[in-house]
């Protein structure tokens, strides 16, 4: 088991069986339960060896294809790694795209033969690596450490892993000589090395020396006069220091008395051939969900005087460089992606049976704020769907005793944002959830010390670690989100037993296996004299007394009858939210919709207005048994709805007051049936869906009025006030104001009123909408 932690205590009250089962008795000790929380490294790219002995990495060839056209082309990467991979590494990985400024890059992971590396083999390879990409992200020459930097192994738990340049020729081959050895040479560069040019009557004079040629074909420079650093990938022989400059504009001049007149710089060898040199390759997010791509081709290329030039590295390919620079945001995702797999193998030691998909368990603890093509964001509405259907079930049927209130309090308690907070922490969650957008600024350069990064240790459960490089402050709702998003995960590979046996182990204990017990009922009336509504919802009660209780309002007073539907309501208000969410999840799972299309989905057609319209077309409203002030709130729903002549019953359409009674009849009569029919919420879809036909679709469906114009606002910079509501006479006046502010000031203004505040809310702000759209029409 995991290390003890309790959770009873902030739940205590609710009874035995939907009770949390204790991990400690000591609450006060709990690590985590702040808004701290640690950031976990995947074992799998840390290693604990001794810096003294020859060391083996498994190789994988990182196969690099570019979608664009551009002239430089990329190159495949070796990946060398302590561990080797799980094949469901490599089969999620491969075939991944990143968008990048001019196109796609997809990557395939191929393993290949492993390599033993001596000590100071792999300190060349870390030094290497440390150098080009403290280039590329920081482009600085002062951010490069002296050569006797110290890039070995040492003995504390540090990240582990080597990103090497491919050599040009690409066959089947031991990985040893897959590796350019020439390029992970290529730093420290030294003018007096040697090269296997016979005629060094080809010497070139350069800031530090000379050296021939060929070393300058592919190479790092820095020009000091500048600061900048350039990729060099050729020589430009027919320019010198006295070839004509075309300044455009500006005229045209000799590189020898521009480099005189701007930089004071006298060229020495202006005989010379120049070099033609890159100003760099941005190293960007590549995992964002929404890039602008590049528009034309933007001139980076400048031609260099040798004796100007200050060598870095040699010798070392552009098309090397340019690869490198997509490897933070390549590395990053596989990173994420063993997160998700070692959560996936604890999870698997406790409560998981099925095999879920690590991109589903990636998914599932990846953030909106990261901003990446999936996110938690739906399956979190599956989860949360499925975790209040399976509470308010439990609830339901062993506490058979307590009324509406106090089995929704009892719900509350367990499946608020606070508790699966603290059900998240308990099990050691946050450490491996995904919070925030990738920075490559802030990517940890594999083998740079520069950094001091102390991993420490830690058991996430009796037979499994993490290692953790430090602490981040994560929004207790973060964690509540991918405890549903969890659920949601195992729900949407249509495992309900593993969402049911993950439910159990953080700690909430329900089960469906039992179905809910026949209850008493104090109704001393034959069924049949109070309803006939069977056949509008194609379906015959086995316990028609069930239909009895669902139609039956508090307000009721009668001696034959003293029960109502509020705990049906309470129940079939759970079963409803799932099977609809479940129907636009397997509907549109599919289709390329935003990472929310689901919760709004659900949002249109899960709520009272629309219960209302359906249970007044079907005239269910008749059939409710309630007292004379309930009967005419009722009554002002029907005319109300009648007014509108209505073919739907999703979105917002009611613009005055109607009776929440009508709505929850639905979810009463929902929760009958599932009673009724021995827990097959199947059953509950199939009658009831009839009712709330035709269903909203991605075409017809539209915001709630209040989220569309806080929407337009955003778009447009607008600013929204809402004043004060007044109440008067029984009916409440809301007023909302929004301000433009360019390129004419304007302000819209509207009123409206009606029997409670969210309706006179609502109408004001599809009055607003309309005004705002007939103006930007006019304006357009």
């Amino acid at each position: 088991m995991i290390p003890a932690l309790c959770l009873f205590l902030f739940l205590e009250n609710i009874e035995a069986h939907c009770k949390p089962f204790s991990r400690s008795s000591h609450l006060n000790n709990m690590e985590g339960f702040g808004n701290v929380h640690p950031s976990y490294v995947p074992s799998q790219l840390v290693n604990c060896s001794s810096k003294a002995c020859n060391a083996t990495y498994h190789c994988y060839l990182m196969e690099l294809k570019q979608d664009y056209k551009y002239e430089v082309s990329v190159n495949d990467i070796v990946l060398a790694i302590r561990t080797k991979l799980d094949s469901e590494i490599l089969d999620t990985f491969s075939g991944t795209s990143f968008d990048v400024e001019k196109g796609k890059v997809s990557v395939n992971l191929r393993h290949i033969q492993p390599i033993q590396l001596s000590p100071q083999e792999v300190q060349d390879c870390r030094r290497f690596q440390t150098t080009l990409f403290k280039i590329l992200l920081n482009g600085d020459i002062s951010k490069l450490r002296s050569v006797s930097d110290d890039f070995s192994l040492g003995d504390n738990p540090e990240i582990d892993y080597l990103l090497l340049p491919t050599a040009t020729v690409k066959h089947e081959r031991p990985s040893n000589s897959i590796i350019d050895w020439k390029s992970v040479f290529s730093f420290p560069f030294s003018s007096v090395s040697t090269c296997d040019c016979k005629d060094r009557a080809s010497d070139v004079r350069i800031k530090d020396g000379s050296v021939c040629s060929c070393r300058l074909e592919n190479c790092v420079v820095h020009t000091p006069h500048t600061g900048s650093i350039y990729f060099i990938n050729g020589i430009i022989m027919e320019l010198n220091g006295n070839s004509t400059l075309n300044r455009r504009r500006k005229g045209t001049t000799t590189y020898k008395e521009y480099f005189k007149n701007h930089h004071r710089i006298e060229l020495r060898f202006e005989h010379q051939s120049l070099l033609r040199g890159k100003s760099g390759f941005k190293v960007g997010n590549y995992l964002l969900k929404s890039r602008q791509k590049e528009k034309g081709q933007k001139k980076n290329y400048v031609e260099l005087p040798p004796e100007l030039c200050s060598v870095i590295m040699s010798p070392i390919s552009i098309s090397t460089i340019y690869s490198f620079s997509f490897i933070p945001s390549i590395m990053h995702w596989l990173e994420g992606l063993l997160v998700a797999f070692n959560l996936k193998k604890m999870l698997m030691d406790h409560c998981l049976q099925n095999d879920v998909p690590i991109s589903k368990v990636l998914q599932a603890i990846t953030a909106t704020e990261c901003q990446e093509a999936c996110d938690y964001d739906y399956l979190e509405t599956l989860g949360d769907s499925f975790l209040k259907y399976v509470v308010s079930v439990q609830l339901f049927k062993t506490n058979q005793n307590d009324r509406e209130g106090a089995l929704s309090k009892k719900k509350e308690k367990i499946i608020s944002n606070d508790a699966l907070f603290k059900f998240g922490c308990s099990c050691k969650l946050p450490g491996f959830i995904r919070k925030e957008a990738f920075d490559p600024k802030k990517w940890h350069i594999p083998g740079d010390k520069s950094k001091s990064i102390l991993l420490k240790e830690e058991l996430v459960s009796t037979t499994r670690r993490a290692y953790v490089r430090g602490t981040r402050e994560m929004d207790f709702k973060i964690i509540a989100d991918v405890v549903e998003a969890l659920i949601g995960a195992l729900i949407s590979t249509k495992e309900e037993e593993a969402a049911l046996s993950f439910i159990n182990w953080i700690g909430i204990k329900v089960d469906l296996d039992t179905n809910i017990m026949p209850y008493e009922r104090p109704i001393s009336i034959a069924p049949e004299k109070l309803v006939d509504v069977e056949s509008r919802l194609n379906y015959s009660f086995h316990d028609p007394y069930l239909l009895v209780e669902a139609l039956t309002h508090s307000s009721w007073k009668r001696p034959e009858i003293s029960t109502c539907y509020e705990r049906l309501e309470f129940l079939g208000d759970a079963v409803l939210d799932y099977v609809i969410t479940m129907h636009f999840y397997k509907k549109y799972s599919n289709e390329m919709f935003s990472s929310n299309f689901i919760t709004n989905m659900r949002s249109i057609s899960a709520n009272n207005e629309c219960y209302a319209l359906s249970a007044i077309k079907a005239k269910l409203h008749e059939h409710i048994r309630c007292d004379s002030v309930v009967g005419n709130k009722i009554d002002e729903t029907r005319k109300s709805v009648e007014k509108l002549c209505l073919e739907s019953t999703f979105g917002w359409e009611l613009e005055t007051y109607f009776c929440e009674v009508v709505a929850d009849v639905i979810e009463s009569i929902a929760g009958a049936i599932f009673v009724d029919s021995g827990c097959k919420k199947e059953v509950v879809w199939e009658s009831i869906r009839p009712l709330l036909e035709p269903l909203v679709t991605p075409e017809t469906a539209r915001r709630h009025p209040i989220s569309e114009l806080q929407q337009v606002c955003d778009q447009n910079d607008y600013k929204m006030k809402k004043k004060p509501y007044v109440r008067v006479n029984g009916e409440t006046s809301v007023t909302i104001e929004v301000l433009k502010a360019a390129p004419i000031p304007y302000t819209y203004t509207a009123t409206a009123t009606a029997s409670n505040k969210d309706t006179a809310h609502k109408m004001a702000a599809k009055q607003l909408l309309k005004q705002i759209k007939i103006c930007e029409s006019l304006i357009a």
